[in-house]
């Protein structure tokens, strides 16, 4: 056997030198094929990667902030497809659904066009009553509890450093999280209407109430039907200062927010 192997060997350097670089191409194919097969399969069914682009979220989360979304925490619809809005499926609902929470964040597909991604707080749930009153958020005629903590940090219209207030907001079920009033309790979406959850959707907040576009704004968000759901929100993996793009290697050392690595999303 070693004698066949050296005379195999002995003739690829007389001349078949393309057909081993044929198979060496070919073997680094195979490898890549199957690596992005592999990782497809889990951007579709496990975790999927997304970066944080705007404020509607701070405190909880900030402008430079990469976390992975869970895709299997309420099922698969045609939305947990990658570029789903560019393949036309006509199919509905949702297999192995679970219900969002009261509490989580979630990353959904805008209604209005079935196609940018959007994420924000679950706040109500289908059937419930909510309204903002004074700043006050009710549900189902009661003022949920929130109490007044030490002031948040962040930058005006003009980008200096203020100083507006935080709460703690306690939700029914027990899910305590921070919200900031930049406006406090005066903004335009600090008094709305009463709006009623239709069946199978829900309704969607921002943690910086003054500052984000959700479903109080039926125009442009409204209530999410479930079947648009994507994920939840659960690891933040990386986290870069705001305005300093991620692939910039040489300023990770002094930009990256070290603190908020790998922790977990409430």
């Amino acid at each position: 056997m070693e004698h066949a192997r050296v005379d195999h060997d002995r003739e690829h350097q007389a001349g078949g030198g393309d057909t081993g670089v044929w198979a060496s191409t070919r073997e680094t194919l195979k490898v890549g094929i199957q690596a992005l097969l592999i990782a497809l399969v889990v951007r579709t069914l496990l975790f999927q990667p997304f970066n944080i682009p705007s404020s509607s979220l701070v405190p909880t989360l900030l402008v430079g902030d990469y976390l992975f979304v869970s895709k299997y925490s309420y099922g698969y619809s045609k939305y947990s497809l990658p570029l789903s809005e560019y393949i036309p499926i006509k199919a509905s609902g949702r297999i192995w659904g679970a219900e969002p929470k009261r509490g989580d964040i979630a990353v959904f597909k805008l209604p209005k066009d079935n196609a940018t991604d959007y994420i924000k707080r679950v706040i109500g749930l289908p059937g419930d009553k909510i309204q903002v009153i004074e700043g006050v958020l009710n549900i189902n005629g009661k003022p949920v509890k929130r109490e007044r903590i030490a002031d948040y940090e962040t930058l005006d219209a003009y980008g200096q450093v203020t100083k507006v207030p935080q709460y703690n907001e306690t939700l029914p079920g027990g899910v305590t999280h921070r919200v900031i009033e930049i406006n406090g309790d005066n903004g335009f979406w600090d008094k709305t209407e009463l709006y009623t959850v239709p069946a199978g959707h829900y309704f969607m907040m921002g943690d910086n109430r003054d500052n984000s576009t959700d479903s109080r704004d039926l125009a442009n968000v409204g209530y999410v039907p479930f079947e648009n759901f994507v994920g939840r929100a659960e690891m933040i993996f990386f986290s870069i200062d705001e305005g300093t793009p991620a692939w910039q290697i040489w300023n990770w050392p002094t930009k990256t927010r070290w603190g908020r690595l790998f922790s977990t999303i409430n």
